[in-house]
């Protein structure tokens, strides 16, 4: 990695308005939290989504930064941290500022220019899409494992570099985070970086300067409209994902999903289509399936999956199309496939006294909780099929009612219960999704805040042999309460009642 970069190199392509003081210095690091800077840093004021990082730069100075960059002040109003005055003082001390008319996309390119642009120093590939981002991402990094590349991983869940796991805190980091790990998987040897791209990242340049060699697209459906606004903002930050491939990129799209052509429409990178229900270039059928996994016929070859439920058929064969894209050999490709485990929280089952099997599952919009729950009906036709969910605070309120509509749809037994609720009433919440229940779907609900009691009770009341979802938290081991981040695991939790309760 970089240790010293000149500054006048590292601006070169940050949209430069105007410069006050030298730039034929030496940068030791760039950053955008003023916490981490060391002297010679060059920091960037980036006007962050409620927050702005202009009312950092007096501390940024004091902790040594040699060069300042920071967007535009448009007016009196826009002055709100006293920030001219702190920029003046900058000059007195002889810190070289940096004018720049957009500040996201200023730190995206800085940070690519100070590490070397290391996303075009191995094949890095983004996948986009509400639901199924995480579990095709770690399935590629395994795969592309266990064909013997080094590969790091990018995801909601965890960073590896190579084999070394490093905590994540966003699907998509910032900028600088994400190219100071791209370098260190290109210091390490890394081959191919696999990497979650979220709609929020798009929209906020976490992804600018970014060189992909695929891109592909899971599906879109209902989420992020808190943040958002309109499902079609949404949309539009999924596709410009697409629109900025380059033409020597492969864009791998989903043609069963009623979005999966207009991804593409402007893209200039090579088109692949996938489908499990018609023609496309690479295709895949279910032939048979139980909760021990499904045969798959994939471009007319069977293989035997760990994985279960058409919704991983669709993730399998997007990891299959990027493979066989990518150069890999087919015959390996699908002896692998059929040795994947699922992603930590994705259908992870566990069995319990009286024939009773829990099943947690990240699922946590409208789609993704009715994916499960039917093929929870699929691989367990008869047995009786219990629900049980929430919704997150502070979030998206309009997918409230309808997670309540799909849980009536599909489950025998619906149990309604916290998430993570912030700074929200649980109460309020649960009300909210209250609405989405017809008379009858009200008749087997059953409305319980605290997340474990509801655990522990859906466990309880559910029928021998039953099959029991616990949706929405996933891989998660916490559970967000106010601001306090509180341990919350749910696969302990079960372990702990299985244990309990033998004759529950």
């Amino acid at each position: 990695m970089r240790s010293k970069m000149k500054l006048s190199e590292i601006i070169k392509n940050c949209g430069t308005n105007a410069i006050s003081g030298p730039t034929d210095i030496e940068i030791t690091s760039v950053t955008n939290d003023s916490r981490k800077v060391v002297p010679g840093s060059l920091f960037i004021a980036v006007n962050g989504c409620g927050n702005d990082g202009r009312k950092y730069i007096g501390k940024a100075v004091e902790n040594g930064a040699a060069a300042v960059m920071f967007e535009i002040l448009r007016s009196a109003q826009d002055d709100t941290e006293g920030a001219a005055d702190v920029l003046e003082s900058c000059c007195a001390k002889k810190v070289t500022l940096i004018n720049v008319e957009n500040s996201r996309k200023a730190v995206a390119m800085a940070a690519d220019a100070f590490y070397g642009h290391p996303s075009g120093k191995l094949k890095l590939v983004g996948i986009t899409g509400t639901n199924g981002k995480t579990t095709t991402v770690t399935l590629l990094y395994r795969l592309f494992r266990s064909l013997g590349y080094e590969c790091g991983l990018l995801s909601t869940i965890a960073n590896y570099v190579g084999p070394r796991r490093l905590e994540t805190a966003n699907t998509t980091s910032d900028p600088v985070t994400v190219n100071s790990l791209l370098a260190q998987m290109v210091d390490e040897g890394c081959d191919y970086c696999f990497m979650e791209v979220s709609s929020i990242g798009v929209e906020q340049d976490r992804v600018t300067g970014l060189e992909f060699a695929v891109g592909i697209f899971s599906n879109l459906t209902h989420d992020h409209l808190d943040y958002h606004g309109t499902f079609a903002e949404y949309l539009r930050c999924k596709k410009l994902f697409f629109d900025n491939l380059r033409a020597s990129a492969v864009a791998i799209t989903n043609a069963d999903d009623k979005h999966g052509e207009v991804m593409l429409q402007n893209t200039s990178a090579r088109k692949v289509s996938y489908s499990c229900r018609g023609v496309a270039d690479h295709s895949c059928r279910i032939l048979e399936q139980s909760f021990e996994g499904m045969l798959l016929r994939i471009d007319g070859s069977e293989v035997w999956t760990r994985l279960i439920g058409g919704h991983n058929a669709y993730n399998l064969l997007a990891i299959y199309s990027a493979a066989i894209e990518l150069g890999a050999d087919k015959n390996e490709t699908l002896i692998a496939l059929s040795r994947l485990e699922s992603a930590p929280g994705r259908l992870e089952t566990l069995h319990g006294p009286r024939g009773l099997c829990a099943v947690i599952d990240y699922a946590h919009t409208p789609d993704a909780m009715e994916n499960v729950l039917k093929t929870l009906k699929e691989v367990a036709p008869g047995k009786h099929l219990a629900c049980l969910f929430g919704c997150g605070g502070d979030r998206d309120r309009t997918k409230r009612p309808e997670m309540a509509a799909v849980a009536e749809k599909w489950a025998d037994r619906i149990f309604v219960t916290s998430d993570n609720s912030r700074t929200e009433k649980t109460e309020d919440i649960l009300e909210d999704i209250r609405a989405g229940f017809s008379p009858s779907g009200l008749a087997k609900a059953v409305f319980i805040a605290d997340r474990k009691e509801a655990i522990r009770t859906a466990l309880m009341l559910s029928p021998d042999g039953s099959t029991v979802l616990l949706a929405g938290k996933g891989h998660e081991t916490y559970q967000i309460i106010g601001t306090e981040k509180r341990h919350f695991d749910e696969k302990e939790i079960v372990t702990e009642i299985f244990k309990q309760c033998s004759t529950i």
